[in-house]
C-alpha cells in the first residue's frame, strides 16, 4: 500500500491565526478595557490556546504592537501639498484611533510602555519609526519636527479618547489641522 506525504505540516491549521487573535484583541480591549484585556482572556476570546498567543507574541504588548499595526495599515501619504497631505494624515489616525478598540489599545500600550523600557523600544522601534519614517520621506522634513507633529496630532487625539472615552469630533478636528498646519507649512526651511 502507497502512503502519501501530506503537503500540511502536522497540527491545526494556522491560516487566519493573526487575523483571529487581532480581532479577539480589539474587540476583548474595547469590552473590559486595555487592563483587563489579558493575553488569556485574548486568547479564549479568538479560540485558542494562550501558549498559541505566547508562542507569536512573548508579552501582551508586543501582541498590542502587532495588532495596532494590522489595524492602521500603511498611512494614505499623498496630496498635491504640504497642507493636504498632513490634514488627510491627522484625518487618517483620528479615524483609526476612533475605530472600536484602536484608541484604548493605542493608549493603553503607550500607557504601559511609560514603565516598561523593553516595550517602549519595540513600540518605539516596531510602531512609531515606521510611520515616522513613511511621513518623514512624504514631506522632506527633518526627524525632530516629524517626531513633534506626530506628538502634538497624536497625544491630542489619545488625550481626547481617554478624557472621554470618544473620539475627537469633527469640528475639534478641524480646528486641531487649522492650529497644527501653520507650523508645518509656513515655508521655513524644515528644522
Amino acid at each position: 500500500m502507497a502512503t502519501t506525504a501530506s503537503a500540511r505540516p502536522p497540527g491545526r491549521p494556522r491560516a487566519g491565526l493573526n487575523d483571529a487573535v487581532f480581532a479577539a484583541t480589539l474587540s476583548t480591549v474595547q469590552e473590559l478595557g486595555y487592563a483587563r484585556a489579558t493575553v488569556e482572556r485574548i486568547a479564549a476570546a479568538a479560540g485558542v490556546a494562550k501558549s498559541t498567543v505566547y508562542r507569536r507574541w512573548p508579552s501582551k504588548g508586543e501582541l498590542i504592537v502587532d495588532c495596532l499595526l494590522d489595524a492602521l495599515g500603511p498611512a494614505p501619504l499623498e496630496g498635491p501639498d504640504r497642507a493636504v497631505l498632513m490634514s488627510s494624515a491627522v484625518r487618517w489616525i483620528a479615524g483609526k484611533i476612533g475605530e472600536p478598540g484602536v484608541g484604548d489599545a493605542f493608549a493603553g500600550v503607550f500607557s504601559d510602555a511609560v514603565s516598561d523600557p523593553a516595550l517602549r523600544e519595540i513600540l518605539s522601534t516596531r510602531f512609531q519609526d515606521p510611520y515616522r519614517r513613511a511621513l518623514q520621506d512624504a514631506l522632506g522634513d527633518s526627524e525632530p519636527r516629524v517626531l513633534f507633529f506626530i506628538d502634538v496630532v497624536v497625544g491630542a487625539l489619545l488625550h481626547r479618547m481617554g478624557m472621554t472615552g470618544e473620539p475627537m469630533s469633527d469640528a475639534d478636528l478641524t480646528a486641531l489641522i487649522d492650529m497644527v498646519l501653520p507650523h508645518f507649512t509656513d515655508g521655513s526651511a524644515p528644522g
